[in-house]
């Protein structure tokens, strides 16, 4: 009987040793995370159980550690921002590129409308003149004896002297007068005359 009751203190105090080591493990542990200060209340057990003082720990707190991880969690965020960056600078660059290939093609367009212009012009203003001229020497023609006017128009091409002679029919009618383009052609030898009547018919 003497023997179930030391076996049973025994047991207590084997329980009641087993708690208080989870406590101060527990305690100990708490420390380290931060969560509790116990380091002073810790000493005297500490060292009563032969347990180095929880001071070594200081270096390892749970802010430091925390710190530390927040720090690395902006480094990726700052990664991912320069990422970002990066990504919309090639897309402005390329939309750039564009915008100039557009702009030269537009500058090269413009470039060659402006040199149809200017050869249209150009030809207006030939076109133009030659009206003038021809409007010029159809009236100078009209103005002196038949003869005389057909003898010149003898001397030039034969397209030239269709030229002129349509163009004294027109500023005849124009003018509501008789056109002598007719009394002309009678005055010509007749192969010539018959030759620029074909062109009058025929040509444009």
């Amino acid at each position: 009987m003497a023997y179930g009751s030391a076996g049973n203190v025994l047991k207590i105090f084997l329980l009641i040793l087993l708690i208080a080591v989870l406590l101060v493990g527990g305690a100990v542990w708490f420390d380290y995370l931060g969560v509790i200060d116990a380091k002073e209340q810790m000493t005297p057990v500490t060292s009563l159980l032969g347990i180095g003082s929880p001071e070594v720990l200081e270096n390892e707190d749970l802010p430091i550690v925390l710190d530390r991880e927040r720090m690395n969690m902006q480094i990726e965020a700052l990664d991912l921002k320069r990422d970002e960056l990066d990504k919309r600078e090639n897309g402005i660059e390329l939309a750039e590129a564009e915008i100039l290939q557009k702009q030269t093609e537009l500058e090269e367009r413009e470039k060659a409308l402006n040199e149809k212009e200017n050869s249209l012009n150009e030809a207006l203003n030939v076109y133009s003149n030659k009206i003038t001229n021809l409007e010029q020497n159809a009236s100078y023609l009209g103005n002196m004896p038949p003869q005389d006017a057909v003898d010149i128009m003898l001397a030039m091409d034969d397209l030239d002297v269709v030229d002129v002679l349509r163009t004294s029919e027109r500023l005849a009618v124009e003018a509501g007068t008789n056109s002598l383009v007719a009394y002309w052609l009678s005055l010509m030898p007749p192969e010539r005359g018959a030759s620029i009547q074909n062109l009058m018919a025929y040509q444009p």
